[in-house]
Formats: C-alpha cells, structure tokens, sequence
C-alpha cells in the first residue's frame, strides 16, 4: 500500500551562490522558507517540481522536501531541512549573519 502524499515544497540550491532556496507561490526563488509554497497536492507537486528543473540556468539539485503547515509557513518536519535552511555551519555568514 503507498503511503500518503504528505505537504511539501520545493527546494533547490541557488546556482551562483549555492545558498538554500524555496520556490514560492509566483514561481520566484526565496530564501526564506516561509515565503515558500506549500504544496498539498502529490500531481501539482510533481508539476512545481518538473517547472523548478527546467531552470537549470538559476539553481541545481531540486526536490520535493517534506513541510508542514505552520503558524508562519512552512515547517521542516526533518533534521535535515531544518538544518538546511539555516545556513552552513561553519562560520557565521549569509543567513546567520543575519539573524
């Protein structure tokens, strides 16, 4: 028996920059998670998914990462994701500079 489709958005990593990113609502790339799609439906899912891969030009290694609805958006609901959309961890610079 499959397992049920589950929220998800879709995340790549910027080209140039190789920083995280979500594509959003109006097709555009962000950075910020919450700003991302929230995707409920597992055909319009692989849609966004196909659209995001045919811009090779902007971003690299697109996939659909598992989310749930939050307060504020979309929420990892995976260490991993949580993790991703942090920033690297080596030293304090992009996304935790800023915070």
């Amino acid at each position: 028996m499959p397992r049920a489709f589950t929220p998800k958005v879709v995340t790549a990593n910027a080209l140039l920059e190789g920083d995280v990113v979500y594509l959003t609502e109006d097709g555009q790339w962000t950075r910020n998670l919450r700003e991302a799609e929230l995707l409920t439906d597992e055909a319009h899912a692989q849609i966004r998914l196909l659209e995001a891969e045919s811009r090779p030009g902007e971003i690299v290694g697109a996939y659909l990462a598992d989310m749930k609805a939050g307060n504020t958006g979309p929420e990892p609901t995976h260490f991993r994701e949580d993790f991703r959309r942090t920033g690297p961890s080596n030293y304090h610079h992009g996304k935790q500079a800023e915070a």
